[in-house]
């Protein structure tokens, strides 16, 4: 009996997504299904709905819940990551105080201040419940699905803990692709890698030919470019289509939320098409509408088909040798020659019974390894500060962020970081004690004059040629 101990399992209707793909996989019986929350609000409602479905259908398989974390994780095979510190609180703080300093996010969860604040409020429960499992399951895999993934998946990095960032990206993008070329999705041969959220599809081929022509020439139809404006325009100008949608990716760059002649050129689509706070809003929305409301009695018992998440698939193939393959996200260890060999890379990988198995890649366009390093320099300031508890590499992070540094100044995102620290300081015990520097404000008078600063003679010779040159 494989013991599988859920993380954070008050994300119910995910979990319960990732619950019914374990208990229909062929080949895994006797699941034992610890959920963990810091309270059993909502993952009693879990419990019951999953004995339901063990019962129904005549499964060998039992569930539990409890709020410690330590009991949840002895002896687990697989432990699940879905934790959200700070929850839907935190999260208003993520987007509306960037926004009132200009920054506006549409997503906020993976790049920008609300990507790092969520790193920020997560790393240390990441690293708590890392640490106990070296000690309480030190041969369990974690399966992680905590955002921002780069992130998390980077501070594990620091553990010796045996994980994969998991996300859906490359699935959904292929559903994309496969619609605009007219190729069924199984029949598509690819190669995706890069960082997550950001990696590319650096080959698509069906039955040995390039799809990429046909892709290029639909981005120039307007009924087909309207519906990914800015993956589109990345794609028309780097040479290579992104794993991530238009409104995440809107976040990650400086080009397409910085004004509000951007925004309205390429921010404008419905449905997390980059509007304002789009997926905060949803959250809220659904939170305020199913809140103490039971959502899953009623649901269905009959076991569905697995969906498209990885997890179920990766146990699965440690369980019964199954090779499967996937893209996932791990400490990239030179896979990716042109990414640093520290930082969390998303590449292919493939399990079997001995394990999680990295491949070579190599190196990637080097226009895409160029953008992936702007939203790799955050991240790793992002990860020390989160480690370390230092308000001036949260600050530093924030400078460096794409969107952030096309719209604040070095000052305005110092305070704009001093206000967000201070309004979510209950989830950032790191900080602690700890405060962001204040920038002085020096008074110039109209009048002043210049100092007079001794010149360095070949500086003062290069200026003279410059004015020659003039």
């Amino acid at each position: 009996m494989a013991k599988v101990a859920i993380i954070g399992a008050g994300s119910i209707v995910f979990c319960q997504t990732l619950i019914l793909d374990i208990l229909g996989t062929p080949g895994v019986k006797g699941t034992e299904f610890a959920l963990m929350a810091p309270s059993t609000r909502r993952t009693s409602q879990l419990e019951t709905f999953t004995k339901r479905v063990i019962q129904e259908n005549g499964l060998n398989a039992s569930v539990w819940v409890t709020t410690d974390r330590r009991a949840a994780l002895k002896d687990a095979d697989y432990v699940i990551a879905t934790f959200q510190v700070g929850g839907v609180q935190g999260f208003e703080y993520d987007y509306k105080i960037p926004l009132k300093h200009g920054v506006d996010q549409c997503i906020g969860d993976t790049m920008g201040p609300g990507g790092i604040f969520r790193a920020l409020r997560s790393i240390p429960t990441t690293l708590a419940m890392a640490h106990d499992m070296e000690e309480l399951c030190p041969n369990a895999y974690l399966l992680n699905y905590v955002n921002p993934m780069a992130m998390i998946c980077w501070a594990l990095g620091t553990t010796k803990v045996k994980f994969v960032g998991l996300c859906h990206g490359v699935q959904t993008t292929l559903d994309l692709i496969s619609g605009y070329v007219g190729v069924p999705k199984e029949e598509i041969d690819f190669l995706a890698a890069g960082i997550n959220h950001m990696a590319w599809f650096l080959k698509l081929e069906h039955k040995g030919q390039d799809l990429y022509p046909r892709l290029r020439a639909r981005f120039e139809e307007p009924e087909y470019y309207v519906n990914e404006k800015v993956r589109g325009e990345v794609f028309r100008h780097f040479g290579y289509f992104m794993t991530e949608s238009t409104g995440h990716l809107s976040e990650y760059v400086p080009w397409f939320r910085s004004t509000e002649r951007a925004m309205a050129l390429y921010c404008d689509e419905p449905s997390f098409g980059g509007e304002s706070g789009a997926y905060y809003n949803w959250c809220k929305y659904v939170a305020d509408k199913y809140e103490g409301q039971d959502i899953l009695a009623g649901q269905p018992t009959t076991l569905p088909p697995r969906s498209v998440e990885y997890g179920s698939y990766i146990i699965e193939a440690l369980e019964t040798g199954k090779t499967f393959k996937l893209n996932g996200n791990v400490i990239n260890e030179g896979m990716i020659t042109n990414l640093p060999a520290d930082c969390c890379a998303e590449y292919p990988l493939f399990v079997d019974r001995t394990g999680i198995h990295k491949t070579f890649v190599g190196a990637l366009p080097s226009q895409c390894a160029a953008l992936n390093m702007t939203n790799i320099n955050v991240q790793r300031l992002a990860v020390e500060a989160g480690i370390e508890g230092d308000p001036e590499k949260a600050v530093l992070a924030c400078a460096m962020d794409p969107l952030t540094s096309a719209v604040l100044t070095l000052k305005e995102t110092r305070e704009m970081v001093a206000e967000m620290l201070e309004a979510e300081k209950q989830w950032l015990p790191q900080f602690e004690g700890k405060t962001v520097k204040p920038t002085p404000t020096i008074s110039i008078p109209k009048d002043v004059k210049r100092a007079h600063v001794p010149i360095d003679p070949a500086l003062a010779i290069a200026a003279r040629f410059g004015e020659l040159a003039r």
